[in-house]
Protein backbone atom coordinates (compact mmCIF):
# COMPACT_ATOMS: atom_id res chain seq x y z
CA UNK A 1 0.00 0.00 0.00
CA UNK A 2 3.05 1.97 1.07
CA UNK A 3 3.93 1.24 -2.61
CA UNK A 4 1.25 2.46 -4.45
CA UNK A 5 1.40 5.70 -2.72
CA UNK A 6 4.78 6.85 -3.60
CA UNK A 7 4.32 5.20 -6.74
CA UNK A 8 1.20 7.57 -7.66
CA UNK A 9 3.00 10.76 -5.93
CA UNK A 10 5.83 10.17 -8.14
CA UNK A 11 3.50 9.67 -11.37
CA UNK A 12 1.31 13.30 -10.30
CA UNK A 13 4.58 15.12 -9.81
CA UNK A 14 5.98 13.54 -13.24
CA UNK A 15 2.38 14.98 -15.09
CA UNK A 16 2.45 18.07 -13.37
CA UNK A 17 6.16 18.57 -14.84
CA UNK A 18 5.45 17.40 -18.41
CA UNK A 19 2.14 19.46 -18.08
CA UNK A 20 4.03 22.97 -18.03
CA UNK A 21 3.97 24.79 -21.10
CA UNK A 22 7.58 25.18 -22.96
CA UNK A 23 7.03 29.13 -21.93
CA UNK A 24 6.52 28.23 -18.75
CA UNK A 25 9.52 26.19 -18.78
CA UNK A 26 11.32 28.57 -20.32
CA UNK A 27 10.89 31.55 -18.31
CA UNK A 28 11.35 29.35 -14.75
CA UNK A 29 15.06 28.36 -16.24
CA UNK A 30 15.41 32.33 -16.82
CA UNK A 31 14.86 32.99 -13.82
CA UNK A 32 16.74 30.31 -12.12
CA UNK A 33 19.80 30.78 -14.46
CA UNK A 34 22.34 33.09 -13.23
CA UNK A 35 22.13 36.50 -15.70
CA UNK A 36 25.19 36.60 -17.99
CA UNK A 37 24.50 38.67 -20.39
CA UNK A 38 23.10 41.37 -18.74
CA UNK A 39 26.54 43.10 -17.74
CA UNK A 40 27.74 42.97 -21.65
CA UNK A 41 24.07 44.38 -23.25
CA UNK A 42 24.87 46.96 -20.00
CA UNK A 43 27.99 47.88 -20.83
CA UNK A 44 27.27 48.10 -24.79
CA UNK A 45 24.21 50.59 -23.95
CA UNK A 46 26.51 52.53 -22.06
CA UNK A 47 29.20 52.43 -25.39
CA UNK A 48 26.32 53.62 -27.63
CA UNK A 49 25.26 56.16 -26.11
CA UNK A 50 28.61 57.50 -25.35
CA UNK A 51 28.93 58.04 -28.86
CA UNK A 52 25.38 59.14 -29.58
CA UNK A 53 26.59 62.25 -26.98
CA UNK A 54 29.77 62.87 -29.08
CA UNK A 55 28.43 63.03 -32.08
CA UNK A 56 25.48 65.26 -31.01
CA UNK A 57 27.96 67.70 -29.32
CA UNK A 58 29.91 67.20 -32.58
CA UNK A 59 27.07 68.91 -34.81
CA UNK A 60 25.98 71.24 -32.59
CA UNK A 61 29.72 72.64 -32.70
CA UNK A 62 29.44 72.55 -36.45
CA UNK A 63 25.99 74.00 -36.06
CA UNK A 64 27.32 76.38 -34.40
CA UNK A 65 30.53 77.43 -36.51
CA UNK A 66 28.22 77.58 -39.45
CA UNK A 67 26.23 80.18 -37.57
CA UNK A 68 28.95 82.15 -36.81
CA UNK A 69 30.01 81.69 -40.35
CA UNK A 70 27.07 83.47 -41.64
CA UNK A 71 26.54 86.08 -38.67
CA UNK A 72 30.27 87.32 -40.05
CA UNK A 73 29.09 88.46 -43.47
CA UNK A 74 30.70 91.76 -44.70
CA UNK A 75 30.83 94.53 -46.51
CA UNK A 76 33.11 95.98 -49.56
CA UNK A 77 36.31 95.08 -48.28
CA UNK A 78 35.32 92.39 -46.14
CA UNK A 79 34.60 94.31 -43.44
CA UNK A 80 31.35 94.38 -41.51
CA UNK A 81 29.00 97.07 -41.88
CA UNK A 82 26.87 98.76 -38.93
CA UNK A 83 23.64 99.42 -39.67
CA UNK A 84 22.46 102.99 -40.67
CA UNK A 85 19.77 104.67 -38.26
CA UNK A 86 16.24 104.07 -38.20
CA UNK A 87 15.54 107.19 -38.77
CA UNK A 88 17.24 107.24 -41.91
CA UNK A 89 15.37 104.61 -43.33
CA UNK A 90 12.25 106.13 -42.33
CA UNK A 91 12.97 109.01 -45.16
CA UNK A 92 12.36 106.42 -48.14
CA UNK A 93 8.92 106.43 -46.96
CA UNK A 94 6.96 107.88 -49.83
CA UNK A 95 3.24 109.55 -49.33
CA UNK A 96 0.41 107.35 -51.36
CA UNK A 97 -2.04 109.23 -52.88
CA UNK A 98 -5.57 108.21 -51.36
CA UNK A 99 -4.01 106.59 -48.63
CA UNK A 100 -3.44 107.67 -45.06
CA UNK A 101 0.07 107.60 -43.76
CA UNK A 102 0.54 105.89 -40.31
CA UNK A 103 3.56 107.69 -37.89
CA UNK A 104 6.62 105.64 -38.86
CA UNK A 105 8.03 103.23 -36.40
CA UNK A 106 11.86 101.86 -35.79
CA UNK A 107 14.56 100.49 -34.21
CA UNK A 108 18.30 99.35 -34.07
CA UNK A 109 20.07 96.66 -32.30
CA UNK A 110 23.76 95.49 -31.86
CA UNK A 111 23.36 91.77 -30.34
CA UNK A 112 23.20 89.36 -30.76
CA UNK A 113 23.68 90.85 -34.19
CA UNK A 114 23.34 94.19 -35.62
CA UNK A 115 20.99 95.57 -37.60
CA UNK A 116 18.09 98.27 -38.23
CA UNK A 117 14.14 98.42 -39.34
CA UNK A 118 11.80 101.00 -40.18
CA UNK A 119 7.53 100.77 -40.56
CA UNK A 120 5.49 102.20 -41.52
CA UNK A 121 1.18 101.08 -42.49
CA UNK A 122 -0.81 102.94 -44.52
CA UNK A 123 -4.68 102.92 -44.76
CA UNK A 124 -7.79 103.26 -47.35
CA UNK A 125 -11.17 102.02 -46.01
CA UNK A 126 -10.93 98.65 -45.51
CA UNK A 127 -7.53 98.18 -47.35
CA UNK A 128 -4.31 97.79 -45.36
CA UNK A 129 -0.54 98.12 -46.09
CA UNK A 130 2.65 97.89 -44.48
CA UNK A 131 6.36 99.40 -45.98
CA UNK A 132 9.16 97.84 -43.80
CA UNK A 133 12.55 98.50 -44.65
CA UNK A 134 16.00 96.47 -42.89
CA UNK A 135 19.02 97.34 -43.09
CA UNK A 136 20.88 94.16 -42.36
CA UNK A 137 24.92 95.25 -42.36
CA UNK A 138 25.08 92.86 -45.02
CA UNK A 139 24.42 90.37 -42.22
CA UNK A 140 24.28 86.81 -44.10
CA UNK A 141 22.43 85.11 -41.14
CA UNK A 142 19.71 87.74 -41.82
CA UNK A 143 19.81 87.40 -45.63
CA UNK A 144 20.20 83.32 -45.97
CA UNK A 145 16.70 82.72 -45.54
CA UNK A 146 15.73 84.79 -48.96
CA UNK A 147 18.74 82.88 -50.89
CA UNK A 148 15.99 80.56 -52.38
CA UNK A 149 13.16 83.03 -52.95
CA UNK A 150 15.80 84.88 -54.95
CA UNK A 151 16.64 82.19 -57.39
CA UNK A 152 16.02 83.59 -60.71
CA UNK A 153 13.07 80.91 -61.56
CA UNK A 154 11.40 80.26 -58.52
CA UNK A 155 7.77 79.41 -58.64
CA UNK A 156 5.24 77.90 -55.72
CA UNK A 157 1.89 77.48 -56.12
CA UNK A 158 -1.05 76.18 -54.50
CA UNK A 159 -5.27 76.06 -54.17
CA UNK A 160 -5.34 79.57 -52.70
CA UNK A 161 -2.23 81.20 -54.28
CA UNK A 162 1.16 81.26 -55.47
CA UNK A 163 4.85 82.70 -54.97
CA UNK A 164 7.54 82.92 -57.36
CA UNK A 165 11.31 85.08 -57.91
CA UNK A 166 10.80 88.88 -59.54
CA UNK A 167 11.88 91.87 -60.42
CA UNK A 168 10.86 94.86 -57.75
CA UNK A 169 11.86 98.64 -59.03
CA UNK A 170 14.76 96.79 -61.20
CA UNK A 171 16.06 95.12 -57.61
CA UNK A 172 15.68 91.13 -57.64
CA UNK A 173 13.01 89.97 -55.49
CA UNK A 174 10.07 87.97 -55.29
CA UNK A 175 6.38 88.04 -54.66
CA UNK A 176 3.19 86.20 -52.91
CA UNK A 177 -0.57 86.98 -53.13
CA UNK A 178 -3.64 84.68 -52.02
CA UNK A 179 -6.28 85.04 -54.71
CA UNK A 180 -8.94 84.45 -51.67
CA UNK A 181 -7.98 86.62 -49.30
CA UNK A 182 -6.52 89.14 -51.63
CA UNK A 183 -3.54 89.61 -49.55
CA UNK A 184 -0.38 89.87 -50.89
CA UNK A 185 3.23 90.23 -49.87
CA UNK A 186 6.58 91.85 -52.04
CA UNK A 187 9.86 91.81 -51.26
CA UNK A 188 12.79 92.98 -52.35
CA UNK A 189 16.56 93.01 -51.58
CA UNK A 190 18.48 95.96 -52.46
CA UNK A 191 22.94 96.54 -52.66
CA UNK A 192 22.75 92.93 -51.50
CA UNK A 193 21.97 94.63 -47.93
CA UNK A 194 18.77 96.12 -47.64
CA UNK A 195 15.29 93.95 -47.93
CA UNK A 196 12.35 96.03 -48.49
CA UNK A 197 8.87 94.34 -47.56
CA UNK A 198 5.42 95.36 -48.91
CA UNK A 199 2.47 93.77 -47.38
CA UNK A 200 -0.83 94.32 -48.61
CA UNK A 201 -4.07 93.37 -46.88
CA UNK A 202 -7.46 93.34 -48.93
CA UNK A 203 -6.09 94.87 -51.85
CA UNK A 204 -7.39 94.86 -55.38
CA UNK A 205 -4.21 92.87 -56.93
CA UNK A 206 -0.72 92.40 -56.20
CA UNK A 207 0.10 95.35 -58.38
CA UNK A 208 -0.84 97.67 -56.10
CA UNK A 209 2.62 96.59 -54.32
CA UNK A 210 4.76 96.91 -57.33
CA UNK A 211 3.16 100.67 -57.36
CA UNK A 212 4.34 101.46 -54.02
CA UNK A 213 7.78 99.76 -54.59
CA UNK A 214 8.11 101.68 -57.46
CA UNK A 215 7.68 105.57 -55.06
CA UNK A 216 10.29 104.09 -53.05
CA UNK A 217 14.00 105.93 -53.93
CA UNK A 218 15.99 102.39 -54.06
CA UNK A 219 19.17 103.88 -56.10
CA UNK A 220 19.24 106.56 -53.03
CA UNK A 221 18.87 103.69 -50.36
CA UNK A 222 21.49 101.69 -52.12
CA UNK A 223 24.13 104.29 -51.34
CA UNK A 224 23.26 104.92 -47.61
CA UNK A 225 26.14 103.94 -45.58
Amino acid sequence: MQRCVIVGMVFVLAAAGCGQSPQNQEQKQTQQAPSTAQPSTTAQAAKTAEQGAAQAAKGLEQVAKGLEAMAGGSGPGGKPSDPVSFRDLQTFFPDLEGWEKKKPTGERMTAPFAFSQAEVEYEKGESRLTLKIVDSGFNQLLLAPYAMFLQAGYEKETSSGYEKSTTVNGQPGWEKWNTEGKDGELNALVAKRFVMTIEGRNITDVKVLHQVAGKVDVAKLSTLK
